[in-house]
């Protein structure tokens, strides 16, 4: 039976997260005004730079839509406050395949450099999610904490979820090397495929490749 060779782009992605996972990305920077440690967009560019570049994978921003609202601070300043919707583009130069993320970002400045941070949140937090970096403490993000006034508040977004081209890559994978797909589910504590986040979807598509090219 021929097997259909996967898409290049997937191995790519699960070689920078094989050397992330052993290394990480530690949050050594600290917020001033709440206290909390987190990981700058430097840190991540540093670590993600060279490894990009020795497995051939580039990561292409592409901004769908960009909203600013003008908020007042506590003490009667203005601030900008700006939300991005960008899909990122991972490809791999070898092959040409492709892999899109989409993430959300969000920013505040009194100047003009909301929109940068809300693009920076938006690829850092894609990175973090498609790579699985590991690392310790609270997942939050910035330098710097805002105090603006009272505003009702909105509910969380919900996660990214495995859509029907990406399930229909994994059933396809999974029924070449017999794994039911029920197993996977219940590895992540879901009911269907479709509930598991995107952020999995490399680690378990690079687990059935190595089957299938085992077998």
């Amino acid at each position: 039976m021929e097997v259909q060779a996967v898409p290049k782009v997937f191995t790519a992605i699960a070689k920078v997260m094989a050397e992330l996972a052993s290394s990480g990305i530690s949050k050594d920077r600290k917020n001033d005004q709440q206290g909390y440690k987190f990981r700058g967009i430097d840190d991540v560019y540093n670590a993600l730079a060279p490894l990009l570049s020795k497995h051939g994978l580039v990561i292409l921003p592409r901004c769908l839509s960009r909203e600013v609202v003008e908020r007042q601070t506590q003490r009667g300043g203005t601030l900008f406050y700006v939300n991005v919707d960008v899909e990122f583009t991972f490809a791999c130069a070898e092959d040409g395949s492709f892999w899109t993320v989409r993430m959300p970002g969000e920013a505040m400045d009194s100047a003009d450099k909301a929109t940068n941070k809300a693009m920076s949140a938006a690829y850092k937090y894609a990175c973090l999610q498609a790579f699985c970096i590991p690392t310790e403490g609270d997942n939050d993000a910035d330098a710097t904490t805002h105090q603006v006034a009272a505003k009702p508040v909105k509910a969380a977004a919900a996660p990214l979820l495995l859509g029907a081209d990406e399930a229909k890559t994994i059933t396809d994978l999974a029924a070449k090397v017999g794994v039911d797909l029920s197993r996977i589910c219940t590895a992540y504590g879901v009911e269907e495929l479709t509930q598991i986040p995107m952020s999995e979807v490399a680690s378990i598509i690079s687990k059935l490749q190595q089957k299938v090219e085992a077998k």
